[in-house]
Formats: C-alpha cells, structure tokens, sequence
C-alpha cells in the first residue's frame, strides 16, 4: 500500500543523491513527509514572501512597532500549556551539531538539556542531515556508541543524559535532495518530520516526548504555522495535541516585538522562549541595513549589556513569566584555551559573568557550546536560582519601549575588526563548504550566525564607506587591499598542500561575492548550498 502511495505522490530523489537511507527513508516516512509538505509547504513559501515585503517597509526608513492588531493578546491575562517535568529545570543547556561524537558527549555532559541542531551548527549535506536523524534514534534507543579507533577510545551513554531537543532548519532553507510533486521539500518539515515519525513512540516509552527550537521566526504567523504543523503531526501519529514541545529561539529583531503573540500563537505546545543573541545581532543589522546613518560597530563591541541586546533580554524575561513559560539565555561562545591557563581563565571568567548577569536578571537557564563550560553556567545558576526555574520572578519593573528595542550601539569600527570579520567569515565559509557546520577559530566556537555577522558587518561597513577609527574611509580599495592581506595569512595558515584539498578558493568566492554584491543577500547558506 505505501508505495503505491509512494509512487502517487511523485517523490524523487537528485541526481546527486547515492544513498537512499532505506532504514530511515521508509516508504511511510515518505508518506508523512508527503502529507507535510502538501499541507504546510504554499504556505510557508507565502510567508517567506512576507519577509521579502517587510523588509521592503524597512528600507523605505521604517522601524518595527508592537502590532496594532494584536493590542489585546499583549494586554489581557492567559497563560500558555504546561511544561513537563523534565524541561521545568533548564539551567545549562549544551548545543551543538548531530554528529554521532557529539551527541554522545552532549547528553553526558552534565547539562540539564542538549539541542541537538540540524540548523545552524550542521552544514546540511544529504549525509550529515539522515545520518543525523539515524544518530538522534540510536540516541532515543539509548543504543548510541562510537568506536575512535585512531584513539583508540570508545563513547558510550551514561546512565543519566541530558534532556534532548532538536532544531530543524528554519523556514528559508530547503531540502534539495528531495523532491515531492516535482517540488523541492522544506528542509524545516524533512527534519521536523522524519525525527517525530521515528522517535515518538521510543521517547514515550522512555517517559518524554519530542521537544524542538524552532529557529529564525520574524513573525506570529509563522509561529501560528509550526503550531499547525506541530499540531497535524500529532493527529497524524495519533497522539494527544500538545505532546510535542517547543521552544522558540528569539533571534530576530522583528520577533522581539512579538513575544506575546508568538507565545499565543504557540500556546498549546510553547514552553520557552531562547535569547538567541548572534543572529539577533545579524537581524538586527539585515533589516535595517538601508537605513542613512544606521551603523553597528565591530562585533566584539556589541554584547549583552549594549542597550538594545540588554532590553531584549529583559523583555524576553518579562513576557515569559507573565505567560507561564521559560527564558533561556544566549550562548557562550567560549571553548578552553589549552596550553594557556591565564588566557583560559580570563576566557572562563568572561562566561561566569555572562551566567551570573542572566541569572540575576531572571532567566531560567543558559546556553553554552562546549561541555567544559556546562559546570561554570550549572555553578552560577545553583548559587542564585535555588528553584527549578524562576518563573515567580515577573520583572514588572522592566518597561521596555519600541524606541529601546532598536537604539544604535555606541562604538567605532576598526581595521583590526574588519580584518577579523573577513578573516572568520572565509573560514568558517570553507570549514561549512566541507560539512563542518561548528567551528573552533581563535578559541570560539563558530556557526553560521557568526559567519553572517562577519560578512553582514563588511557589506554594510563599505556600502557606507564608513569612517574608521583612524579617519580613513573604508572604500572597495581598502577592503580589496585587506581581503589579498588576510587571504594570504589564511593560506600560509592552511599550508600550500592543505589548501589544494580545501573549499578555500570557493569560500573566498563566495565571501566577496555576498560583501560586494549590490543587492544584500538574505543568508549566505541559501548560495553556499550549491556547493555541498
């Protein structure tokens, strides 16, 4: 019967795809990703259409406003659906990539929850994206393990793991590989849909359930549309409404002006909303990027006590508690510097006051990226949140005003960050290019939101020719002069022969192509996709 299903509703494969993945690609799962994409994918191709008019309101000056429409979801009193036991302690998350190695690490780690991420840290290959949904069922299983024989180590699950979530990609990546109706899929409803159709009923035997971040969401509508999704998978695999669990990553600017709607929106499956501060920075600037006079200054000089990431975060906190659910904090970027314990310790020290500034301004939890930091985000939040969250803290002394939303950081711009931002961007480029979707440069671990900070910032900085700190004019001389300068200290980095089996000479490509282009491109994985 399935595949004569199958063979009806015209699913195909690329050309370039060579493994099918039987195991996971199962006529039926088929089949539900079919009934997915006929239902959900016109819509979500309208919406991403919608950002396209939003931002055409942007460049004509305009800032976002609290929707006039939704005055009275923001002002009455209603609470969103209840939150399981095992997600109402979130103090230290870990994120990170859906590679086996990392997985297993993640869910020892002592963090309270994982997001395991086939968005933002996962360089969507076809191999990386189904090994990682077979990864995630050994993970349910609790069958997961990995044998380094180089090592000559082997990996297995503890005892106790990790709470796991997954975040599938956002609504403006597809899945190229797949073809439904002569359409190419979504990859936000082939990730979404192939973990709930295998993992479900595992995960409530296992007494859970299957919770997601949902990524990069600009509007309530679109938090109105993964609801419907959530909501049709559920019925779909006869399941009560409700049993699957989001929480929404606020990282865009639009979405800050939109908490209480998006929690509606949501509220039969919302337990959180996330702080998801590097791509917030990168909206921030994508928006309002043809704006006169709108500069941000380098990256490093723009963090959470700069007065419009500070007000977010506040606001985050506030409309949470008044609905009933969590806000997690932003992640710490930092990974352990070796062979340099006062670097280190400097480093460490910068994360314990990045949790200890969370917690006290009220959020339920944080993020880190790398399992060494887990015990310094637990040890602040242990010392200031005795109870499982802090959701009694209601922050009715926070007035956040649209005008604080948007205020401009203070700061210069600098050949130095120039320099840094041409230098991250290409790498991280070329790592992704290879199937790395996670990082490590200059003791940070990186993922594509930086990235789009880096190529953003030099796009902006040169359509403006803004003044540097010195005077100088950033021209298209200039930045030619530094993109030879740094691409040479980057080759001599890799080495002639490393630099034969790279993507360098794609990456840097690809980099000056989006930094000169005329008309901005939205995401630099949307062109870069071609390439893996």
């Amino acid at each position: 019967m399935e595949s004569k299903l199958l063979q009806q509703t015209k699913i195909n494969f690329s050309n370039e795809v060579t493994n099918y993945y039987p195991e996971i690609l199962t006529d039926e799962a088929l089949v539900f990703i079919t009934a997915l994409h006929e239902k959900f994918n016109t819509k979500r191709l309208e919406l991403l259409e919608n950002r396209l008019s939003q931002q055409t309101f942007f460049d004509e000056g305009n800032f976002p406003v609290f929707p006039h429409e939704t005055k009275d979801i923001r002002e009455s009193d209603w609470k969103a659906g209840t939150i399981p036991q095992d997600l109402q302690d979130r103090r230290a998350e870990i994120t990170g990539p859906v590679d086996r190695k990392m997985i297993i690490n993640a869910l020892n780690s002592g963090a309270k929850t994982f997001m395991a991420d086939l968005e933002d840290s996962t360089a969507p290959s076809w191999k990386n994206t189904i090994d990682g949904q077979k990864n995630l069922i050994d993970a349910n299983k609790k069958t997961i393990a990995l044998k380094d024989v180089q090592r000559n180590k082997s990996y297995t699950l503890n005892v106790n793991t990790a709470v796991l979530l997954v975040r599938p990609r956002g609504l403006h990546l597809n899945e190229r590989h797949l073809l439904i109706n002569n359409e190419i899929a979504s990859g936000s409803l082939v990730d979404f849909g192939l973990y709930v159709f295998h993992n479900t009923q595992i995960m409530l035997q296992n007494g859970t359930a299957p919770y997601f971040y949902l990524p990069k969401l600009e509007h309530y509508t679109e938090a109105r549309w993964w609801n419907e999704v959530l909501a049709f998978a559920e019925n779909y695999l006869e399941v009560p409404v409700g049993t699957f669990k989001a929480t929404v990553l606020i990282e865009t600017i639009t979405a800050s002006f939109q908490l209480d709607e998006i929690i509606y929106e949501l509220k039969d499956h919302i337990v959180g909303l996330n702080c998801g501060r590097w791509d917030y920075i990168f909206s921030y600037i994508k928006k309002f990027r043809n704006h006169p006079n709108f500069i941000v200054p380098n990256r490093d000089q723009v963090t959470m006590t700069s007065p419009f990431m500070d007000a977010y975060s506040k606001l985050v906190i506030q409309r949470c508690h008044k609905r009933g659910i969590l806000a997690i904090g932003g992640m710490a970027a930092q990974i352990p510097i070796k062979n340099d314990e006062e670097a280190n310790s400097a480093a460490l020290e910068k994360v314990r006051k990045d949790k200890e500034r969370e917690v006290l301004n009220g959020h339920d939890g944080t993020w880190v990226a790398h399992p060494a930091l887990v015990q310094v985000a637990l040890a602040e939040f242990n010392k200031h949140m005795p109870t499982p969250n802090q959701l009694h803290i209601t922050r009715d002394d926070v007035n956040i005003t649209e005008q604080d939303l948007v205020a401009i950081p203070k700061g210069t711009v600098t050949e130095a960050g120039i320099r840094k931002n041409i230098n991250v961007g290409i790498l991280y480029i070329e790592s992704w290019l290879r199937g790395h979707g996670a990082v490590a440069l200059y003791n940070l671990m990186e993922d594509a939101a930086t990235a789009e900070i880096s190529r953003t910032q030099v796009w902006q900085w040169l359509k403006n020719e803004v003044k540097l700190e010195d005077g100088r004019l950033f021209t298209s001389e200039l930045y030619k002069d530094l993109l030879a300068d740094e691409v040479a200290k980057i080759t001599a980095q890799i080495g002639d022969e490393n630099s034969k089996n790279s993507k360098l000479d794609v990456a840097i490509s690809l980099f000056d192509q989006l930094v000169l282009a005329q008309e901005f491109e939205e995401f630099l994985t949307v062109p870069a996709y071609q390439y893996i």
